[in-house]
């Protein structure tokens, strides 16, 4: 009687562990992806400040989108800072002005437009931004003054960093698009699209674009 047992133990045993197995098997399957590209020019150099967007073919979560930076372009040494700005759809974002001399801000855009008379220094301006696309600013005393913001609908976006990387995550598994932007991108309204599967894990892609 007792042998019996202890191989009934033993088949007892095997089956759980396979149970488990195949739950934590099935699991990683239906997990989330991540995704770490690295944007590079023709030469092969790192394209920093590129903004890339993920859209799973079966959406988007619901609910407001919340990136882990603020929500502000200040005006600093004759400079938007940062160069680049990637918000959500319907953001509020914050201009303070940093210098010593007073500065306008405007924008032709087609997904903006809108002036903002000159301010000086220590004050803030405020604009929402409810239309999706990029935005490029100027400001009509310093020419040379140049800045970007990127209005997204999908929390799976971000910019390069100096390297050309970034590294988005919690993304469902299955078909995607992924949108490369950056203002000198050789591609109508500087974007370059191609569609993509991801799978459950971590996975790499290199996106090699064309600058002007």
């Amino acid at each position: 009687m007792g042998r019996p047992l202890l191989l009934t133990a033993v088949i007892l045993l095997l089956v759980v562990t396979g149970l488990g197995l195949s739950t934590a098997n099935d699991a990683h399957a239906a997990g989330s992806a991540s995704l770490r590209v690295q944007i590079t020019d023709e030469r092969g150099m790192p394209v920093r400040d590129a903004v890339v967007e993920i859209h799973p073919a079966s959406g988007v979560p619901s609910g407001p989108i919340r990136f882990p930076w603020r929500m502000g372009m200040a005006q600093r040494d004759l400079q938007f800072a940062p160069g680049t700005l990637v918000i959500a759809r319907g953001s509020t974002v914050a201009f303070p002005n940093l210098d010593r001399v007073r500065h306008s801000i405007y924008s032709f855009s087609e997904a903006a437009r809108f002036e903002i008379d000159l301010y000086g220094r220590e004050q803030t301006r405020t604009k929402s931004f409810p239309v999706t696309g990029s935005v490029k600013l100027g400001c009509n005393i310093h020419d040379e003054m140049r800045g970007y913001i990127r209005v997204t609908d999908t929390p799976f976006a971000g910019k390069t960093d100096a390297n050309g990387y970034v590294t988005l995550s919690g993304m469902p598994t299955g078909a995607a698009r992924i949108t490369t932007w950056h203002p000198q991108l050789r591609a109508p309204g500087g974007e370059h699209r191609f569609n993509l599967r991801m799978a459950a894990g971590s996975a790499s892609q290199q996106i090699k674009v064309r600058l002007r």
